[in-house]
């Protein structure tokens, strides 16, 4: 058991390598990772069942005690980067399918990743998981009714089968995981260290359906879909950041909500595109999952030997 808790601990570690690998695993050999398209959204379930199992009531009493912070991550997420993906899809000429896709994750929440990212960058951890966790869940209602909004002009929305889908692979999920922290501590306890390489594995390999359902798409247009997920995603930052400043907010929590912003579950808007859109719209999530963990690592190294001569509270190793 320890073996493999060091494992998955070196997995966890390497998480953006092993997105990398298997992206690039799922467009070299498409007929073999393509098959797992049917099981993406059995895969986030996984994933949501595993952040259940991980969040405590820590976790809200931050929104509590810190309701204006937390709303300003809230707010920023959902504000920030639907309104950057509409702008891009403007400004940048590409397919309906892709169009949507781009709206669609960044109308998503925001993704367990940025937890570690903010801890790597010495930033406000509670702040960056208490704006996960509302964010999550929230996505139930707030989700569907921004990709209505903002991406029916390119593809027929139904936001009601997509709030059910969200309930069904996200709230669910959550909900179960939370009950077995409370019925078998023990047990939850134990499962705990090997968590990093359920989450990862569950992640790398919707990457890899979806690349490799999505070959010649990405063969044609991967060079457009990535640099509209490196402006999404760095915009996200930077914004982010700054819309924290103008309300005053130290450097550590500045941190938190420009990683928070910045940083998507990417894993549910390739879901939901794959679902509800096609697999092409799934593509900038795919792009986006694999993006995000290399310019957050890069990110949180810049962001670390940045401060203000603070005292950095708060800051505490993320629950991955």
């Amino acid at each position: 058991m320890k073996s493999l808790a060091s494992f998955s601990a070196f997995v966890g570690k390497t998480f953006a390598l092993w997105v990398i690998l298997f992206a690039l695993a799922g467009f070299f050999f498409p007929e073999t990772f393509r098959q797992l398209a049917p099981w993406i959204v059995t895969l986030l379930a996984i994933i949501m069942f595993g952040m259940g199992l991980t969040i405590s009531l820590d976790d809200f009493r931050e929104v509590v005690k810190r309701p204006m912070e937390v709303g300003i991550g809230v707010v920023s997420q959902f504000l920030i980067m639907p309104l950057l993906a509409v702008l891009l899809t403007r400004i940048i000429p590409m397919s309906p399918e892709v169009a949507a896709g781009v709206i669609l994750v960044g109308c998503c929440p925001g993704g367990t990743s940025s937890n570690v990212m903010t801890y790597l960058s010495k930033g406000d951890v509670a702040l960056s998981v208490a704006c996960t966790s509302v964010t999550t869940l929230a996505a139930p209602i707030v989700t569907p009714f921004l990709v209505w909004m903002f991406a029916s002009q390119y593809l027929p929305v139904d936001a009601m089968a997509m709030f059910i889908s969200i309930v069904k692979v996200v709230l669910v999920p959550l909900a179960l995981g939370f009950a077995l922290q409370k019925l078998a501590p023990g047990l939850v306890r134990g499962a705990l260290p090997v968590l990093p390489l359920v989450s990862v594995t569950g992640i790398v390999l919707i990457v890899a359906a979806v690349v490799g359902a999505s070959k010649g798409a990405i063969a044609q247009s991967g060079l457009l879909i990535f640099a509209v997920v490196v402006l999404h995603n760095g915009l996200g930052y930077l914004i982010g950041f700054f819309a924290a400043k103008a309300f005053g907010l130290s450097l550590a929590r500045r941190k938190a909500i420009a990683i928070e912003v910045g940083m998507q579950n990417s894993g549910l808007g390739a879901a939901l595109a794959n679902a509800y859109f096609s697999p092409v719209a799934a593509v900038p999530s795919a792009i986006f999952s694999v993006w995000h963990n290399i310019s957050g690592a890069l990110l949180a190294n810049w962001f670390s030997s940045r401060t203000e001569g603070e005292g950095e509270a708060g800051i505490a190793p993320p629950r991955i």
